[in-house]
């Protein structure tokens, strides 16, 4: 079985940036899962005594909180401050971005409208900072019926396929007067995305690590899927079936900006024994 990995794959800045913080505060509780990746939350926990919690009120006041890779909503930040928790920011910095123009721009007068999924934790974050009407949607279609004035402002969750904003951004163009287009899709997605299509469409089998509750993996595996009908999304070796791999070639592998190499070192030697 040959192997041949993506010219890029795994972990992007915000996610290495994460990680380090989160090892350099041992003993701390990440307001949410810090990343979208169980096998690294567990690592964090086993080695450094990282804890997860989700819930302001469960929170202990004697240890650092630790803000997730994807952020949180301004309310829950404002409470934290104002209960005196010590907090360490592990915010993507490419997160951050949409979060300030969504203030920026709502402050402004500007209807917002967000391309991306309403119950990620990064999407719930984002629309918290607009002051006026925000519009969370997947598709043009879903705007259709949505009451927005003459002046539209749009950002992306940071791990969206730019084609599918693309699409977005034309339909608002189309029938608005004014429309301010805010490409936050971060350049690790694209570059993961870009890669992950030039390889699946010239190996017989392709798989996809990561978390299965990853958004960025998740969409690379829509775009494998297209390219490579037997592509598979695996979060570790227990995953893999060998039944796969019969009568295969050569094998495509790409990972989620949240998998570690650790992980994907381990499923690589793994095919390679099949």
């Amino acid at each position: 079985m040959k192997v041949k990995l993506a010219e890029n794959y795994g972990f992007c800045f915000g996610v290495k940036r994460a990680i380090k913080i989160a090892e350099n505060s041992p003993g701390s509780i990440t307001f949410g899962p810090l990343i979208h990746n169980p096998l690294e939350i567990k690592r964090l926990k086993n080695e450094y005594k990282v804890d997860v919690c989700e819930n302001i009120a469960e929170l202990s006041s004697d240890k650092k909180v630790v803000v997730r890779t994807h952020g949180i909503t301004k309310s829950d930040i404002l409470k934290l401050q104002a209960e005196n928790f010590e907090i360490v920011d592990a915010t993507c910095p490419f997160v951050t971005k949409p979060q300030q123009i969504c203030e920026r721009m709502s402050a402004d007068g500007y209807d917002i409208v967000i391309f991306g999924d309403i119950n990620h934790p990064e999407v719930k974050g984002v629309m918290s900072y607009a002051v006026g009407s925000v519009f969370v949607v997947l598709s043009p279609d879903e705007l259709l019926d949505a009451k927005l004035g003459d002046r539209v402002a749009v950002v992306s969750q940071t791990t969206k396929k730019e084609s599918d904003f693309v699409k977005i951004v034309e339909f608002l163009i189309s029938q608005k007067r004014e429309v301010r287009v805010f490409n936050t899709i971060c350049n690790a997605t694209w570059d993961n995305q870009s890669s992950a299509r030039e390889l699946s469409g010239n190996v017989d089998i392709m798989l996809v690590i990561g978390g299965k509750n990853s958004s960025n993996t998740k969409q690379l595996f829509d775009i494998c899927k297209s390219g490579c009908k037997d592509s598979y999304l695996v979060e570790s070796v227990d995953d893999l079936d060998t039944d796969w791999f019969k009568d295969k070639g050569i094998c495509g592998i790409t990972a989620g900006a949240s998998t570690p190499d650790w992980i994907i070192s381990k499923i690589v030697e793994k095919v390679r024994e099949i």
